[in-house]
């Protein structure tokens, strides 16, 4: 785990996460309020679509009657990540995390089946570090000497 990782505030600007991204070469940063609850993660992703065509709802047409296929809520939640100018409105809420006691195998588990390459890890809601694949690669080499193979999956 890396403890007290680098994040931002849900009000910080796009702007500035997306710069504080490039300079450290992450491609998410947790997001946590001013006390240091963890909000949410903003991610690359997050970032990017905020260029990407704005997919229009479908729609069936019967009788001069408009009635939309999906659900309305999902777009007007995509054209609030796209016109995002503040980090809690581009954000991914309600991340996946893990505790400081989770063990190894559910952490491997999440990053592989889930593809979740790097986790926030809270204590009682508040962010006290992150875990990524180095992470867990470091953890596996400490357990092996040179002269053992890593097992392969």
């Amino acid at each position: 785990m890396t403890p007290h990782p680098l994040s931002v505030t849900v009000g910080a600007k796009v702007t500035e996460a997306a710069r504080l991204m490039l300079e450290h070469h992450f491609n998410g940063l947790p997001v946590v309020d001013p006390d240091g609850t963890l909000r949410g993660v903003l991610s690359q992703s997050d970032l990017v679509m905020q260029h990407k065509k704005l997919s229009l709802p479908s729609y069936f047409v019967i009788l001069d009657a408009i009635i939309p296929l999906g659900s309305p809520k999902k777009f007007e939640e995509e054209i609030k990540r796209m016109s995002a100018v503040t980090v809690e409105d581009a954000m991914s809420d309600a991340p996946r995390t893990v505790t400081p006691d989770t063990p190894l195998e559910d952490i491997a588990s999440l990053m592989v089946d889930d593809k979740f390459y790097t986790l926030p890890v809270v204590d009682n809601g508040k962010l006290v570090g992150v875990v990524g694949k180095e992470d867990v690669l470091r953890t596996l080499l400490a357990g092996n000497d040179d002269a053992t193979p890593l097992p392969r999956a």
